[in-house]
């Protein structure tokens, strides 16, 4: 693992790599009663050269940088927190799997450690980087679609808040809403927001609909980063690859459960997804919506666009394509 420790009176202490550890903290730590904390997810793959690749970390430190910002945390060198990762990954490249369908997952962490109970701003926090290997997201190695739950009781982000910051508190606060999803037989929450019921994101990830729009245009969308959308990193190389091709228009544009049903109804849905770094891409094929499941067309088109954006990616990533999204660790 890697520790960097901070306080207001020196800044940032010198970084250590040392084996994996339990971390001791004073039993009144900012981290533990105010969750004053935050972490990113990335990935390490091992491609079909033997070479270890991360897959565009700059964005991972940029959205690393603004959840500090709102967390009142300290903010630090991208660059050099990104050589420290990089330096851990290689001293444990043994760890990142021998496989095209696996990946090291790297969870950097950022927590105040303020031994006080006053809800501050923290004048002391650890940095930390952990890993662990994991396997392919679907266990049968193909497409497994998802069931969602959306019912509008629950939100995972509002105007104003964290949920555009990778922030813990955003994740602790959904449980509660995915265990009743798995009551009724779905296995992840679509959140919807507002009076109009906005799709916003799936599970812990984010949302594409790829459609025929409201003016017969080969199109696809996914909500716009409002304040309550996080900035996936899947999420924009998705965006990227799409606008690149040029082959249909691509849109960050709000979609409500009513324009849903509306282009279910007219036949008017292709695929929709999820995508994070877990899985990169994942089809939905029903939706739990006041009562009524509402069969998603996914899998009966391919799904060739949720396919292809799996494949180019995952191409990327494993070295079968040169792209300078792919971040040589050794």
């Amino acid at each position: 693992m890697l520790t960097i420790e901070w306080s207001l009176a020196s800044g940032w202490e010198k970084p250590y790599i040392k084996p994996l550890e339990n971390i001791s903290l004073h039993p009144a730590s900012s981290s533990l009663h105010y969750a004053i904390e935050l972490f990113e997810g990335m990935k390490a793959y091992r491609g079909v050269d033997g070479k270890i690749r991360l897959f565009r970390p700059t964005l991972n430190m940029d959205r690393m940088v603004r959840s500090a910002k709102r967390a009142t945390l300290p903010c630090f060198d991208q660059n050099e927190l990104l050589e420290c990762i990089r330096k851990l990954v290689e001293v444990e490249k043994e760890w990142v799997p021998y496989s095209t369908t696996a990946s090291l997952y790297i969870r950097p962490t950022l927590i105040g450690t303020e031994p006080s109970l006053g809800v501050k701003k923290p004048t002391k926090a650890l940095l930390y980087v952990i890993l662990s290997p994991v396997g392919p997201y679907f266990a049968s190695g193909s497409f497994n679609p998802i069931s969602l739950w959306a019912d509008p009781k629950y939100v995972r982000a509002w105007k104003g808040g964290t949920g555009d910051c990778k922030l813990g508190g955003n994740y602790g606060s959904s449980i509660y809403a995915q265990q009743e999803a798995l009551e009724f037989g779905c296995q992840q929450v679509l959140w919807l927001y507002g009076e109009d019921h906005q799709i916003t994101e799936v599970g812990t990830m984010n949302l594409f609909l790829y459609w025929i729009n409201e003016d017969g245009e080969n199109e696809l969308a996914t909500p716009p980063l409002d304040g309550i959308i996080l900035p996936g990193v899947t999420r924009q190389s998705i965006l990227d690859l799409a606008q690149n091709w040029g082959e249909f228009k691509v849109s960050e544009r709000y979609i409500t459960m009513s324009d849903l049903t509306a282009a279910l109804e007219e036949n008017r849905v292709k695929e929709m997804f999820g995508a994070g770094t877990a899985c990169i891409v994942c089809p939905i094929s029903k939706i739990l919506y006041k009562g009524k499941h509402l069969h998603i067309p996914t899998m009966e088109n391919g799904p060739q666009l949720t396919t292809r954006f799996l494949n180019k990616l995952s191409d990327i990533q494993y070295g079968r394509e040169d792209s300078d999204w792919a971040v040589l660790v050794s």
